[in-house]
This record gives structure tokens, sequence and C-alpha cells, in this order.
């Protein structure tokens, strides 16, 4: 999904500002599907309030600019359930530990001890940041999307925990050699 149908969808759920929508991304579990930084969120708004599909209006703050907090419009909502309605692209997995992995050989075994430590507490943190924030209050989609993201998880711990041993043994057989 690009970044300006993950606004629309966003705001299909209430009204928020840009670093709102950013704060959903880390905060609310939606980084284990879809990423986006501000870099892009904000020009995806503008185009989404060019072209009609969200409006903006700007409220004042005490002693800070005024924000600017976005709509979904009718035509944006249409337009939302129009891109889901399409068929969807292939999931792709982008995992710079992953693919430093692939190359795990080539490096001291103390660098991939290091990785899989790093790695692994990263997972652990997500893990528990999804368990903090799971609420009976969801809708049904939230549920599923909570659920899926933990089952995730669960599935890439159990791998690290199960594999772990076997990486490290070869790394340690070919530094002595």
């Amino acid at each position: 999904m690009d970044v300006r149908t993950i606004c629309l969808g966003i705001l299909t759920h209430g009204d928020a500002t840009g670093y709102e929508i950013k704060k959903l991304f880390e905060d609310d579990g939606y980084q284990h599907f879809v990423e986006a930084s501000f870099g892009s969120i904000y020009p995806a708004l503008n185009r989404l309030t060019d072209e009609g599909y969200v409006s903006v209006r700007e409220e004042s703050q005490e002693k800070r600019p005024d924000r600017k907090v976005y709509s979904i419009t009718s035509t944006g909502r249409s337009a939302f359930i129009a891109s889901l309605l399409k068929p969807l692209p292939e999931d792709r997995h982008r995992s710079p530990f992953v693919f430093a992995m692939l190359f795990a050989d080539l490096l001291p075994p103390s660098r991939v001890s290091g990785m899989l430590d790093t790695y692994i507490e990263q997972v652990e943190q997500k893990f528990a940041h999804l368990n903090a924030h799971h609420a009976a209050s969801q809708s049904d989609g939230e549920k599923f999307v909570s659920g899926f993201g933990r089952a995730v998880y669960v599935a890439i711990l159990d791998f690290l925990h199960t594999h772990r041993a076997e990486v490290e043994k070869q790394q340690a057989a070919q530094a002595a050699e």
C-alpha cells in the first residue's frame, strides 16, 4: 500500500494530524505491516488535500504554531474503499537483519551474536508493545491485525531461539579454521 492509501485508511477512524498519523504507525502496532515517515506522510496529506480526498483545518495552540487537522471527505472515503477492492500487491518482507545474516559467514562470530541479541531484543519489545496495546475495544479488523502481528513476532522469536545455536556453532567452527 502506498502512503496516501494508508493515510486515508487511518483517517476513516477519525480526524488526525500528521503527527498523530505517524504515532499510530509507531504506537498502535501498524509498523509490522506498513511503514511511513514524516517525510512521506506530509506530502501525501498535501496531495490528498489538493485532490479533495482530505480536508484540513487549522487549530490554534497556546505558545505553539497552529496544528493542521486532517479529515477524510466522502470522495476520499470512496477512493479508499475502491483501492481496497482492487487486487492487493504481494507482501514483501524487508529486513536489514535478515540481509546481514545472509552474509554471516563473512562476519566475526561476536558480530553475529551481537546482531542476534539486538534483533531478539527488538522483536521482544515490539511483541510486548503489541500486547500492551491489544484492547478489547478494538474492531474485529484491528483485533485480527494485532493478532497477526503478535503471531508473526512469536514465529520470529521461536525461529531465532531454535536456530541461534546452529548459526553460532557454524561461526565458531569457521573462526577456528
